[in-house]
């Protein structure tokens, strides 16, 4: 991916498709914004959860390279309330990095363990109420924040009515982060397309 220097938006969403380079791209905005003053601070909230054996390597896996890539960025582990992190962790000189909106959604529409979400204080009545408290949080955060997402609906139509209604949720969930973004990117092949950009 080209490593040439990117303006920092005040609120970024990048999509695209798995290994498109989206995490990338939203690491090297975390690595610009922490060499451009020493008060910059920057901040990862993670939503993947640990489900199996292969889920718990490759987290282990991202987090060792991100570690390599991006030593000064923190992570904090939030799978479904990104809205009181965000208002939490946002300040004016911390970037704040989602990655990934398509797994928050997971968390809330398919969780891994039913019962152990329902044995705790909902947070929200249904994800799209939880939406609507994360982008509040989005609109008040002081300091820039890039949101990271899955592109998935430039495929064949899936079989199963669950998985079509989260297709859906996920393209409507990704057009109103677009609505909500000052900068909108596409990610293919490590190649940012950049698809909206507010002055």
């Amino acid at each position: 991916m080209n490593a040439a220097p990117q303006t920092i938006a005040r609120s970024e969403l990048i999509l695209g498709g798995q290994k498109s380079g989206k995490s990338r791209r939203a690491e090297l905005l975390a690595r610009q914004w922490l060499q451009a003053a020493p008060a910059h601070r920057a901040l990862l909230l993670a939503t993947g959860q640990p489900w199996d054996d292969e889920m718990r390597a490759r987290i282990a896996r991202h987090q060792r390279e991100r570690a390599e890539r991006v030593p000064g960025l923190q992570t904090v582990e939030e799978p479904r309330d990104l809205a009181h992190a965000l208002a939490c962790h946002s300040t004016p000189q911390t970037l704040i990095v989602v990655d990934c909106l398509t797994l928050w959604l997971t968390n809330w529409l398919m969780p891994a363990d039913p019962q152990d979400v329902e044995q705790k204080q909902p947070l929200a009545p249904d994800w799209q109420a939880q939406a609507a408290h994360f982008f509040e949080a989005l609109t008040h955060a002081p300091g820039p924040v890039v949101l990271v997402g899955n592109e998935i609906g430039l495929g064949v139509i899936p079989l199963g009515r669950e998985v079509r209604a989260f297709v859906d949720a996920l393209g409507a969930l990704n057009q109103r982060a677009a609505a909500a973004c000052q900068r909108v990117t596409l990610m293919a092949a490590g190649l940012p397309l950049t698809l909206k950009d507010v002055p």
